[in-house]
């Protein structure tokens, strides 16, 4: 039996950094309001001219093929979570992919908000376990930067830009992508949207005007629901492979609010130092969060560490995957 393996993992943010002080010059807020109330201290921001979700996802997708010694054709197929897509179409994915020379591979996207990445990384194993694809590029690419509105105090200081991308191979190890639960809840959807730009309310002078192409959140109707959902979906990910709080080595949540990653992890009675926290330096970078948290602790994972990743975003959509780490 086939199983996908995570050969590799790169990330990428910019370079430009928009820190807290820098935001209260912008808005009326401080430094102390940001931190105490989602922990968040400062986040990337893609400042060059013409350049989308593509550029992050591309630069991170080079160095997983550098980091991983592996050639451009040799990959099969890439599969990108964003919610931020360069256009309507083509897809994002079909970019980076031009952009990276994976000539034989072939390109799509995925929307699942925030949790695209976990739902790409499903996708992903599906296909290498089934034996259709040996080498699968899964890419999260996320330009938040380009729906935030930066007079709104509630949610500018939230969002910043970043891409992360894994490799996965077949491996008859048992390793790799495990299991996963995800779940859907269309109730959700005006506590967390984007009203104008589809085809429902397509852009205009009216919506433009009325400020409608911005991340529009109710923040405590999106806190209470990420910290029940991604806590039961983390229980129903553990309970199906007879996981406890003591054997999971690592857990890594999508990172929105330090508040809401300390609760879901105190809930769980999951030792602080288990729970992988980067919020601080790059915000919610929505679909890349996972991959660049992941990242940002790749020296400290071992082969055969038990690690839960969860995340829940706008749908509402939200679930977690069981990966044992052997890169």
């Amino acid at each position: 039996m086939l199983n996908a393996r995570i050969t590799g993992l790169a990330a990428y943010a910019p370079d430009d950094i928009l820190d807290n002080e820098m935001l209260s010059k912008m808005v009326d807020t401080n430094d102390e309001w940001i931190t105490t109330r989602v922990g968040i201290k400062e986040r990337r921001i893609l400042k060059e001219e013409g350049k989308g979700s593509s550029h992050l996802g591309m630069k991170a997708v080079q160095a997983l093929l550098e980091q991983t010694g592996t050639k451009p054709e040799e990959v099969d197929l890439l599969i990108c979570a964003t919610s931020n897509p360069d256009f309507r179409f083509p897809s994002t994915g079909s970019v980076i992919a031009h952009d990276c020379g994976l000539t034989n591979a072939y390109a799509y996207d995925i929307q699942a908000a925030c949790a695209g990445f976990l739902v790409a990384l499903q996708d992903g194993a599906a296909y290498v376990k089934s034996g259709l694809r040996k080498k699968v590029v899964v890419v999260a690419a996320e330009k938040m930067s380009s729906m935030v509105n930066y007079n709104d105090r509630a949610t500018c200081p939230l969002f910043g830009d970043g891409a992360g991308a894994m490799l996965l191979e077949p491996t008859e190890k048992n390793v790799g992508i495990i299991d996963g639960v995800f779940h859907v809840n269309g109730d959700g959807k005006e506590h967390l949207w984007m009203p104008a730009g589809g085809s429902v309310l397509p852009a205009s002078h009216e919506t433009i005007d009325a400020q409608q192409h911005y991340v529009i959140q109710d923040g405590r109707m999106v806190y209470k629901h990420a910290v029940t959902d991604m806590l039961d979906s983390t229980l129903e990910v553990m309970e199906r492979n007879g996981l406890t709080a003591e054997t999971i080595d690592y857990y890594c949540t999508h990172q929105a609010n330090l508040r809401i990653i300390e609760a879901v992890g105190s809930r769980l009675g999951i030792a602080p130092e288990k729970v992988l926290v980067n919020i601080q330096k790059y915000g919610n970078t929505s679909a890349a969060s996972i991959p660049l948290c992941l990242a940002e602790f790749k020296e400290q994972l071992k082969p055969g560490d038990k690690i839960v990743l969860t995340a829940f975003g706008a749908g509402f959509t939200w679930g977690a995957l069981y990966i044992i780490w052997d890169l």
